[in-house]
């Protein structure tokens, strides 16, 4: 009984280590160094990076140079010429 309420509170304490903080897209945006940097580990060595991390980048840099309006649909019927 001793030895398994150790294991379990060993575990609970490993469990709460702190995570490591992912960048959201409007925190990038906001600090376009960061921005730069992390675009710069994505390119480099995508290893290291999350996948969450360099899409997040991405689409910072998309919203910093398109802007953050619509996204382009085309018309339901083709043009008449």
């Amino acid at each position: 009984m001793n030895k398994s309420c150790l294991l379990l509170a060993a575990c609970m304490l490993a469990a709460c280590g702190k995570a490591t903080p992912t960048d959201t897209v409007d925190s990038l945006m906001a600090h376009p160094d960061r921005l730069h940097q992390v675009e710069r580990q994505c390119a480099n060595d995508d290893t290291t990076m999350s996948a969450a991390e360099c899409e997040a980048a991405s689409e910072a840099r998309r919203r910093l140079f398109m802007g953050n309006g619509p996204k382009y649909t085309p018309p339901k019927e083709p043009p008449k010429f």
